[in-house]
């Protein structure tokens, strides 16, 4: 069962019940089989409008994903390592990540990575930065390409 699913019944019941005790202590008169039912139908309301609120935030948290861009720097210095490499992008933009590549056999560093920052930022960074010395290396920034699946 989707995990959402079954939040969304148990919060249906927990507010059931709790509809059940309020409209029960409200007005007394209320059978308690239309109290339970009056708790449903709010605990349904209120679970829908809830629902509705969560997708619409994570809607807008990945609007604000496609706003960023993902950055190629080669030509790294081997010591460079992944905060430094952030201090010195952040000043164009927003930085979200930095993935400096290793090789998986030595475990040290290939001498390129990735950035991934706003748009905007990496745009600036972009014209600023390539061909810009960093720790005495000229760096060579640009768009990264798509990562491209190998059919076999």
């Amino acid at each position: 069962m989707n995990s959402s699913l079954f939040t969304n019944i148990i919060s249906v019941l927990i507010l059931a019940v709790v509809g059940y005790f309020l409209f029960d202590t409200v007005n007394p008169a209320i059978s308690s089989a239309v109290a339970v039912a009056l708790g449903i139908i709010l605990g349904g309301l209120l679970s829908t409008v809830l629902s509705s609120l969560t997708n619409s935030s994570s809607t807008s948290t990945s609007a604000q994903q496609t706003d960023l861009s993902t950055l190629y720097v080669g030509n790294l210095p081997y010591r460079a390592n992944e905060q430094a490499v952030q201090e010195h992008f952040e000043k164009y933009g927003s930085v979200n990540s930095v993935r400096l590549m290793k090789d998986r056999r030595t475990g040290k560093r290939k001498g390129y990575g990735f950035v991934e920052m706003d748009a905007k930022g990496g745009d600036k960074a972009i014209k600023n930065l390539n061909d810009s010395v960093f720790q005495e290396r000229t760096l060579k920034v640009r768009l990264a390409k798509d990562k491209v699946e190998e059919e076999e």
